[in-house]
């Protein structure tokens, strides 16, 4: 198995994805290595591994605590120079190199339409379970150049925004 890339993940967030994301390495015939982060304390440990394994890429995963600590988690990316991946677009418009996963937007919408069916009677067990409606990928160039990496022309052209 090749070595594909670490996940920063917080074991203790319900919603973490690690087993789907490793569930894709292994279809892709890819090792993939997990670094747990339970608190701000956890970030200096987690960046001097990625930096002494020498890994290719970090994919950030989904939590309340990475969100809030955006800024110090591209800051470090950018200082240990790991092509990081992210699951929403403010990381990317903070530095991040590229994000991929729901427009909190459309999400904030759809949680309004609910609110609104609950206040006019509807009943919230009997409401469907909705979906994200959109995904959005969002690249940042200036990453890229900085990183030395070159994004496919494709990819540009297929991301809902390019950061330039």
């Amino acid at each position: 198995m090749r070595l594909f890339q670490q996940n920063l993940t917080n074991p203790d967030n319900f919603s973490n994805e690690t087993e789907e994301v490793k569930a894709a390495a292994r279809a892709l015939g890819l090792q993939l290595f997990v670094l747990d982060v339970r608190s701000e304390g956890d970030f200096d440990r987690a960046f001097a591994t990625l930096s002494e394994k020498r890994i290719g890429g970090l994919f950030v995963g989904a939590d309340p605590l990475f969100l809030y600590r955006r800024d110090e988690l591209v800051a470090r990316a950018a200082r240990f120079a790991i092509p990081t991946i992210y699951y929403l677009r403010q990381y990317a418009t903070a530095g991040g190199l590229i994000s991929y996963g729901t427009s909190l937007e459309v999400a904030e919408r759809q949680v309004g339409d609910y609110v609104g069916q609950i206040l006019k009677g509807a009943k919230p067990g009997e409401l469907p379970v909705v979906q994200s409606a959109r995904f959005e990928l969002v690249i940042n160039l200036k990453t890229a150049n900085a990183l030395g990496l070159k994004v496919p022309l494709g990819m540009q052209v297929a991301a809902d925004e390019v950061i330039e």
